[in-house]
């Protein structure tokens, strides 16, 4: 690789600035040509490029390392997502429809990507976190703001010295020294290179306490999955769930009060389910304000061999949908996605080698749904359909839209920069006001005493270095300060008996928060007017 003139390569590269891929295409067959070498991969050309810039030879190009980055969709709602799989754990569940394998945590099996990487990691969080970092790196990915996300099931049922010791190791790798403590981390952690902003976790509503929620915000989690599967009792009783549609109510309450963000797993195609009542389920999601999900995941059922839902299909006593009722089946659920929800997946990442039948073995059944939705002229209006991602233009001129809905006997205040006509979103803000404000109870946390809520802030767009601007992407152009600006002037004036604002900050962004004037309480940035 020495042999090659790196230095005056990467340096005609940078000079004549491209504009996409293509552009970066005809010109590194020019290089070919000028410096006598081979056409290589962009992964070659990145690996010198950073050896370039670590070297301070060359300074950054944003630009380069743009045009140069590897399955660039993955960075492109603005973070790095970074996903580690706990060790295996006795399961508190006993759900007909989860796969059980030896030595993997239930529910998953040993060629999903996710388990494989953990397992030649010996399922240490650190080493998963340092090879998936090392590997977005490598790969042109930004990784100063990640996204911490920790599979592995039922994260509430795992022993709590565990789950410390875990989240500490994340952060040790991200701040890439050892600490005596996951406190001394995550203080760590707020100025470190690489700034864990976010961390999510999986776990079943039942699980959801005063005391759960305790834990978590001690480990610095800001967003919960719970496996909501169903929302009918009987069906949730015949796949042996363990839990009611009651606890799905009170755990979506407990988390939005305390400020996290909620997303439900939900199951099509269940066993005892039928299509009308998926598609009443779908409706009930959005139209009960007990619900109401800022995510959500849909996990068509899948007929593995390691479930025991796959006896019941051999004796004929569960049936499939066919693919087509399955597509249509999507499609209307599509249509009753809110514009404050994100549906974040549309399939479980199951190798379709591994699924004996159903429409679960098509992999890219979103794609499907939203090509044909397309076709049809009803574009999906969730917030990934809409997230600006690449597209990003200074010239377009954004408007700042609100939506307030009730939510789990609290109120929402949903703010959002978008372009005129709504089809690209840019920034998104999630205000609310808690149920303990409405019906005068107390708060499980002291910091949200009076005060309102910010449980989510978030620009979307090509993720930028910390302190740097660009004029493609939609990052770092202050819209985020505008829209903590415009939350703290409705508290001030719609709600003046609240003190203030508190904000559910990842450790990594409680700086950001601090220049606003925000201060820590109870693992909370909070402002008073």
């Amino acid at each position: 690789m020495d042999s090659y003139p790196w230095l005056e390569i990467i340096n005609y590269l940078c000079k004549h600035q491209t504009k996409t891929p293509a552009d970066l295409e005809i010109l590194k067959r020019k290089a070919t040509r000028l410096y006598h070498c081979p056409l290589f991969k962009n992964s070659i050309l990145l690996q010198a490029y950073h050896k370039l810039v670590d070297e301070k030879r060359i300074p950054r190009d944003s630009l380069l390392e743009e045009n140069l980055k590897i399955h660039r969709v993955r960075s492109w709602s603005g973070v790095a997502v970074i996903a580690v799989l706990t060790h295996p754990f006795p399961c508190p569940g006993q759900c007909l429809f989860c796969p059980r394998q030896e030595d993997l945590p239930v529910s998953y099996l040993d060629n999903e990507p996710a388990v494989m990487r953990a397992i030649s990691s010996r399922y240490s969080a650190k080493e998963q976190f340092l090879n998936r970092l090392h590997s977005l790196a490598a790969t042109g990915h930004l990784t100063e703001k990640i996204e911490l996300i920790i599979l592995g099931g039922t994260w509430s049922a795992l022993p709590h010295p565990y789950q410390e010791i875990f989240i500490k190791e994340c952060f040790d790798a991200a701040n890439d020294q050892e600490s005596s403590s996951l406190a001394e981390s995550q203080k760590l952690n707020e100025t470190a290179n690489h700034r864990i902003i976010g961390i999510n976790v999986e776990t079943r509503p039942d699980f959801i306490n005063p005391e759960e929620l305790k834990l978590l915000r001690k480990l610095g989690v800001t967003k919960v999955e719970i496996g909501v599967q169903s929302l009918d009792d009987q069906i949730l009783l015949l796949n042996r769930r363990g839990h009611d549609v009651e606890a799905t109510i009170k755990a979506t309450q407990l988390l939005k009060d305390s400020g996290f963000k909620v997303c439900y797993h939900i199951m099509p195609n269940l066993y005892g389910s039928t299509l009308e009542k998926d598609r009443e389920m779908f409706q009930h999601l959005f139209s009960d304000e007990r619900f109401r999900p800022d995510f959500l995941k849909i996990y068509p059922t899948a007929i593995v061999k390691e479930a025991p839902l796959y006896q019941l299909w051999q004796e004929k006593k569960y049936k499939p949908y066919s693919i087509k009722e399955m597509i249509n089946l999507l499609k209307e659920a599509k249509s009753c996605i809110p514009i404050y929800n994100r549906v974040e997946r549309i399939i479980r990442d199951i190798p379709a080698n591994r699924i004996v039948a159903g429409p679960a073995k098509i992999s890219n059944l979103r794609e499907v749904v939203m090509q044909e939705l397309k076709k049809e002229g009803h574009p999906c209006q969730c917030i990934r359909c809409r997230e600006i991602k690449k597209a990003y233009s200074p010239q377009v001129k954004l408007k700042l839209f609100r939506l307030d809905y009730q939510s789990s006997q609290g109120k929402e205040i949903f703010l959002t920069f978008e372009n005129y006509h709504r089809t690209n979103l840019y920034a998104l803000l999630r205000l609310r006001i808690s149920s303990s404000f409405y019906h005068q109870t107390t708060t499980i946390f002291p910091a949200l005493e009076k005060r309102a809520l910010i449980r989510q802030l978030r620009t979307y767009g090509l993720p930028l270095p910390l302190k740097t601007r660009r004029s493609t992407s939609a990052q770092h152009q202050g819209l985020g300060k505008k829209l903590m600006a415009e939350a703290e002037k409705i508290i001030h004036q719609e709600f003046p008996s609240l003190r203030g604002l508190a904000v559910i900050s990842g450790v990594g962004v409680r700086e950001y928060y601090r220049h606003l004037g925000y201060r820590l309480k109870d693992t909370y940035m909070i402002k008073d007017f």
